[in-house]
């Protein structure tokens, strides 16, 4: 005998871990952005015009032309041993020596976050964040159940005594950083950092989640090492890398390179996600890194990059409200500004918008005290003329809000 409507039950609720985390502070505001006459400076998406679509398209083609059966079929959770391979091959050659079976294949390296946070975190579990952090990587700790705490920062990344001073009051199981051209502010942790980050880790028994999703779009200055690489931390870092930036972001490759058992425990949470990777966008990407020059083709991105970014930077005194500052990133896709006191970033964008520009605000950006004075600037998308643009439009909306 069935229920009539009129009596059914409600339904069971959605796990708190679904609906505590709620929407997007700007995302309506944003949702205007999808028009084609908006010049936008909100997103961190790289510039589809410099994707090798026809290497990536042979790749593909070559594939399917000579293992059908096997890339069509279902694969290994841990991944493909030619990409795995070709990924620690490209890790040796930077100063970290890494061998195939160091790898775990991920569904972008945003997976690659949630497998560790899986992992390693029980809810209530503390996690140290850089001071703001990637809005993306919050999420993914709130969703964990994380109590998440910001580190001190500054223009050269992370304040080594702040985090020691919070490693030991707090003893939380992980440090995430992005110590490369970080988002959202482009700026890079200095050698003599990273060292004292490693040290610190090694002294109070702390993991680090080393996240590098911009390093090699690097278009001035020298490459500084990764965390992993330094003797103290190789026993404790997590090292997460992609191909979004450098290849395309619609293959959904990443990796993660971790010692073994932490390494397994990303698997085994992995395999009850997805399985695997998908094995076509696999081995197409190994092939297109046996057939083809990646390095040649990231410099040459990381060069028009730095074009775009030098006219972003030479528009903004004339855009943003007098006494603003700015970071000036050596690579990477983000420039991060502060308006003078008093200024609020999201309150300013409900007018911004209507002269069809926008930007990020930084506010929830932070894990912390937000500084709601903050925004975030994607110099990546747009050409100069189109940046130049932009930021007349930038100029007019600030004017127009100010009265």
């Amino acid at each position: 005998m069935s229920l009539s409507p009129a009596a059914t039950v409600p339904t069971p609720p959605l796990a708190g871990r679904a609906v505590g985390g709620g929407g997007s502070p700007v995302g309506d505001i944003l949702a205007v952005t999808a028009r084609p006459e908006v010049i936008n400076f909100a997103g961190g998406l790289p510039a589809r015009e410099l994707f090798d679509a026809e290497g990536i398209a042979e790749a593909f083609r070559a594939v399917l032309a000579e293992q059908a059966p096997r890339a069509l079929q279902y694969a290994t959770t841990e991944g493909e041993p030619a990409l795995r391979g070709a990924l620690a091959g490209r890790m040796t050659a930077r100063g970290l020596a890494t061998e195939a079976d160091d790898v775990l294949v991920t569904t972008g390296s945003q997976q690659g976050l949630s497998l560790v946070a899986q992992a390693l975190i029980e809810p209530g579990d503390t996690v140290l964040v850089e001071s703001p952090c990637y809005l993306a990587a919050l999420q993914v700790f709130a969703f964990a159940g994380a109590r998440i705490v910001p580190v001190a920062c500054d223009d050269d990344g992370i304040d080594p005594a702040a985090l020691e001073e919070l490693v030991v009051r707090e003893r939380p199981k992980f440090l995430y950083t992005v110590p490369t051209f970080q988002n959202p502010t482009g700026r890079t942790m200095t050698a003599d950092r990273r060292r004292e980050v490693a040290r610190i880790a090694a002294r109070r028994g702390l993991w680090i989640v080393e996240d590098d999703p911009y390093g090699e779009l690097r278009f001035a200055g020298e490459r500084l090492p990764w965390i992993a690489s330094l003797p103290e931390a190789a026993d404790r870092t997590v090292l997460l890398g992609s191909f979004s930036k450098v290849m395309a972001p619609g293959l959904r490759l990443g990796w993660l390179r971790a010692p073994r058992p932490l390494r397994a425990a990303c698997a085994l949470v992995k395999e009850g996600t997805d399985l695997h990777t998908p094995t076509v966008n696999q081995l197409a990407a190994a092939r297109y890194l046996a057939d083809n020059d990646l390095d040649a083709h990231v410099a040459r991105v990381a060069a028009v990059y730095g074009t775009r970014r030098d006219a972003l930077l030479a528009g903004l005194p004339d855009a943003l409200p007098a006494g603003s500052t700015w970071t000036t990133p050596q690579g990477g896709m983000f420039v991060w500004a502060r308006l003078p006191e008093g200024h609020d970033t999201a309150a300013l964008l409900r007018t911004v918008v209507g002269f069809d520009v926008a930007y990020v605000p930084g506010a929830p950006f932070f894990a912390g005290r937000p500084d709601h004075g903050t925004l975030r600037l994607c110099f990546v998308t747009q050409t100069p003329d189109e940046i130049a643009e932009g930021l007349r439009r930038l100029e007019k909306g600030f004017a127009a809000a100010a009265g």
